[in-house]
């Protein structure tokens, strides 16, 4: 696989697979399906650069569990794998 380094302060992620059956045993069909709004980190940028130049850092790292909006971000696909990478502000909370 290539290395991908987001760079500043983005973030790349890959979601986590949606459950193939819904609450009650009903098994929902990939075209009704929403992409999934969590996921997890594979790779971070070094941080944002304030106006004084100082870098600040990420609050996520590699391997974190993240909740994300819906919009957020871009999908990209790298070598049959698909990601979506994104800036740090758009992710709502890191699951613990």
């Amino acid at each position: 696989m290539k290395k991908i380094r987001p760079l500043h302060d983005r973030i790349l992620v890959t979601r986590v697979a949606a459950p193939e059956m819904g609450r009650h045993g009903i098994i929902i069909p990939d075209t009704a399906k929403e992409k999934p709004q969590e996921g997890t980190v594979v790779a971070v940028g070094k941080g944002k650069v304030a106006e004084d130049g100082t870098r600040i850092a990420l609050d996520v790292k590699v391997g974190d569990r993240i909740l994300f909006g819906k919009y957020a971000g871009g999908d990209v696909t790298v070598e049959n794998s698909e990601y979506v990478i994104m800036r740090e502000e758009d992710v709502f909370a890191v699951l613990a």
